[in-house]
């Protein structure tokens, strides 16, 4: 099933939520979208429910054709900008539900009547950073990320998890470089070093780096919040990396 062309399928109450789990176990993004309201003549009613997919396939049910490609079309959007949407699917020269802020009216002229309002809630997996390293810095990042709601992994030296968005090299010298060379390869958005600058300026140099590889490492890494045990170290590794995912660099 692809993009505007699939029609629903026929997922309901728990088959839908494992359906949810399933995708989100495999960092697969996906719009959540709930009928909220409806006006009669129409095919939903509240609390019908549906997962819409990034190639506009929607498991579940929202409405009828018509109203489906309003939800498709809206929830892809929401994709895109990552925030949620309540929608407002109306039939030509219908009344419109009272405004309010988040709202977003649709009038879809092939509606045999009626009105919705589905909420579509975007489900984006959290960024994924690769940790390299089994020291006390290694692991206290692995536990401060986790209570950010980030995930993290550690398969280097195997193939780096696809959408990697930073990895972080924190092992004291051991399989540094290939690490940081696996992360430049991949086009990974954030890499850092846990070294000191004259080391980290000497790993960097043996690696042989073109100007424009070389700056896409911090090193030194982290934000200078005058860190000193692993667990500060940790977060200003940390905060250094929200800055830059932020910023639309991670």
């Amino acid at each position: 099933m692809t993009g505007g062309e699939g029609a629903a399928q026929g997922f309901t109450g728990q088959g839908l939520a494992a359906r949810a789990r399933e995708l989100a176990a495999n960092r697969v993004p996906f719009v959540h979208a709930k009928v909220v309201r409806a006006q009669v003549p129409t095919s939903a009613h509240p609390g019908d429910e549906a997962i819409v997919l990034a190639d506009g396939a929607i498991d579940g049910f929202v409405g009828g054709v018509c109203a489906e490609n309003s939800v498709r079309t809206a929830a892809l959007g929401a994709l895109r900008d990552g925030g949620s949407v309540l929608l407002r699917v109306l039939p030509e020269g219908a009344d419109t539900f009272p405004e309010s802020p988040g709202a977003r009216i649709v009038v879809n002229p092939c509606l045999a009547g009626g009105a919705l309002e589905i909420f579509l809630e975007p489900m984006l997996p959290p960024p994924l950073i690769e940790v390299v390293g089994r020291t006390p810095v290694a692991d206290a990042f692995v536990a401060l990320a986790d209570v950010l709601g980030y995930a993290t992994s550690r398969a280097l030296p195997g193939p780096l998890p696809e959408h990697t968005a930073a990895v972080v090299v924190a092992s004291h010298g051991r399989d540094e470089e290939a690490a940081l060379r696996a992360a430049l390869d991949a086009g990974v958005g954030h890499i850092a070093l846990v070294a000191g600058r004259r080391r980290g300026t000497a790993v960097l140099d043996g690696l042989g780096l073109t100007e424009a590889e070389r700056s896409r490492i911090s090193t030194p890494a982290g934000l200078d919040i005058g860190a000193r045990s692993a667990p500060e170290v940790a977060l200003s590794l940390l905060a250094e990396f929200v800055a830059v995912l932020r910023a639309g660099g991670g």
